[in-house]
Formats: structure tokens, sequence, C-alpha cells
């Protein structure tokens, strides 16, 4: 099969041999599985797709007759992602007795393939309103806020409460402000070698003197690790964000948070291009908490999706852009008791002392 055709197929894809075993996975395939083509070759594929449907039999008689199947609204997930509702579409292969094709359609996916760019310009296009609003609103809120303040100078004490209530908001807006504005106004990264367990480290500490002082932060690194590729201050951030996260889903008496890193070599993205990017650094930010509501978890990365009270809605989303900047890959599961952030990240090129000296 044409290997361009077949990693621009926008659907999860999958060869199956006539053992049930993957012969082959497009890169949407990867990316369903949250796993590499080589990781997944020669297994079988009820052990990496989980479909909740007597699917096997059904399977095996199209097989055997040689005669396409379709299912529709079903949930199918893997190992590492909740199940989604799909639809499959299952056929034999020609030219290859015994071995079939399967595709897998998100319900969500069917519904927007045709609308992926507009959508995508869509939400450009509010985030840029977004921060012209903040921009605007910044200035006469601060005359508000201090008006509000002049104001409480002359009152009588049990008058203040309404001025300190609009103080008190005005702040709280104005960092919502401010956070929006930082969502747009994000710079490229400045790429250099990264001691990624450095920025863990910082990251740990400043959670625990702050807003994770109630958690317990356990470590378990590799430390064989090599260094990752990509700008310190912005992965700092990133785990900054994902800890504030974690931390604010937890029980307010405290929680648990684990901070793991491994080096996994098959790790490799493929891009419907047909170009690959190798990611080995796998890095992972685990906690205990109650989990993501099941409503927003397959939109947690996208801007003003929250599952708190009052969330603004642009951690993860600012997370998610600033590791898709690093040529990187976040992935998230997440079940009660156990939310797992998982990072993927390049490591330093094998030319990078000749671009330094060039």
């Amino acid at each position: 099969m044409d290997s361009m055709i077949w990693n621009s197929l926008p659907v999860p894809a999958f060869l199956i041999d006539t053992e049930d075993r993957v012969s082959d996975v497009n890169s949407a395939g990867e990316g369903f599985l949250n796993a590499s083509r080589k990781s997944v070759l020669e297994a079988p594929i009820w052990d990496l797709v989980a479909i909740d449907a007597p699917i096997e039999e059904a399977f095996a008689r199209a097989r055997a007759n040689g005669t396409p199947l379709f299912v529709n609204d079903i949930d199918v997930g893997s190992g590492n992602r909740a199940p989604l509702q799909c639809a499959l579409q299952i056929a034999p292969l020609v030219g290859r007795p015994g071995s079939m094709i399967m595709l897998i359609t998100p319900r969500e996916l069917a519904g927007r393939m045709t609308q992926s760019h507009s959508v995508k310009s869509a939400a450009q296009s509010a985030i840029g309103m977004a921060e012209m609003l903040a921009h605007e609103i910044k200035n006469p809120l601060a005359g508000i806020t201090g008006a509000a303040q002049l104001l409480s100078m002359n009152l009588a004490p049990e008058d203040l409460e309404l001025t300190d209530l609009i103080v008190a908001e005005g702040r709280r807006i104005v960092k919502l402000l401010e956070q929006v504005e930082q969502f747009g106004n994000l710079s490229a990264p400045d790429f250099k070698p990264v001691n990624i367990h450095d920025v863990l480290d910082r990251a740990r500490r400043s959670a625990l003197l702050g807003f994770g002082a109630h958690m317990k932060i356990v470590e378990d690194y590799d430390p064989s690790l090599p260094l990752a590729y990509g700008d310190p201050d912005q992965l700092l951030q990133v785990v900054l964000n994902l800890l504030k996260n974690a931390s604010e889903a937890a029980d307010p008496k405290g929680g648990t948070i684990w901070l793991r890193s491994h080096f996994e070599h098959s790790f490799r993205l493929r891009r419907s291009d047909g170009s690959g990017q190798s990611l080995p650094l796998q890095v992972e930010v685990i906690d205990d908490g109650p989990g993501l509501p099941e409503k927003i978890r397959a939109d947690i990365f996208d801007p003003f999706v929250s599952g708190k009270e009052n969330g603004t809605g642009l951690g993860l989303a600012l997370v998610s852009k600033i590791i898709s900047d690093h040529d990187g890959w976040i992935s998230v599961t997440s079940v009660p008791g156990r939310t797992v952030f998982r990072l993927s990240l390049p490591r330093v090129p094998r030319d990078y002392s000749d671009k330094e000296t060039n």
C-alpha cells in the first residue's frame, strides 16, 4: 500500500493478518493508541483496541465469507485512552487472503472532519478577540477599582463591604485578563539542551512552597535520561500548570502527585505527510484525584474548556500550545483515582554542536 496515501487517511486504520495481529498501522492509528508503529506491530489487535461489543465473532465471519462489516455507535478505547463512541468499517484486503483492514471513525471526528480548518480558524479568531478585549477592558477596570478605593476612604466601616467587593472582583477580573493576554502573547521557544529533571525539581519546589503545599509529591526519575531539546522556562511553565491542575483537583486535605520520567526509544510521532519525529523522552504527572469529568475529557486541551467551577480553561490549552511548539506530544488518561498527563519530548539533535559552531 502506498505509504503516503496510507498515512494521509484522517482516521485510525489497521491492517490485520490471518492471526488477528497488526501488520501495519497508519499515523492516525498511532495517535489513537498513543503508541508508535514499531511497538504495536505483531501485537494482537484485540489486546490493543478495546471494543464494547461482541465484535470478534462477527469479524471472524466477515473474514471467512470475504465480506465487509460495518458497525455504528460502539465504544472503542485502548489502554492509553478512554473509550469514544465510534463507527467501525472492516473489509477483506484485496490480494491478501485472510488479511483485513479496519478503520475506526470517532463519532465526533466524523462530524468535524470537513470543519477542522474552519474550527481551528474560529478558535484562533476567538482567542484573538479575547486578547483584544482583555487589553481594552483592563484600562477602564483599573479606573473603576481606583474609584472604589477612593470612595472607601470616606465611608463608614459598615459600608466598606461594598467597595471591598468591587476592588476584590476587579482584581480577579484583571488576573483573568492577564491570563488571556499571556496565552495570546506566548513567544516561540528558545531551544537549547535541557535537563528535564532540573525543570521537574524547580516546579516541585515551587509547588510545595505555594499552591501544592497540601500535596505530597513523589519523584520517580530515570537517572540515565538524556537531555531534552526545548525552552527550559516554557517547559517549567508546562509542569507548573500540570502540578497546579492536579493540586486544585485534589481533596482539600491533600493527595499525592507522582513525577515520573523514562526513556522510550520506539516512541515516534508520524505525521500525515509521512514525516516523523522521534520523541523518546517521557514525562508523566500523575495524581490520585477524582479524575477529569467525562463530558470534557476529549476537549480538555481546547481553550475555554474547564472542569473547575471558576476555571478559565486556559491552563491546559497553554500547556498544549507549548508542547506543540516544541514538536512534542501530550496525552491524558483519566479515571477516578488516577489521572496521567504524559509529555513526549525530543532529545538534543546529534548535530546540535555543529549548528552552534555554524
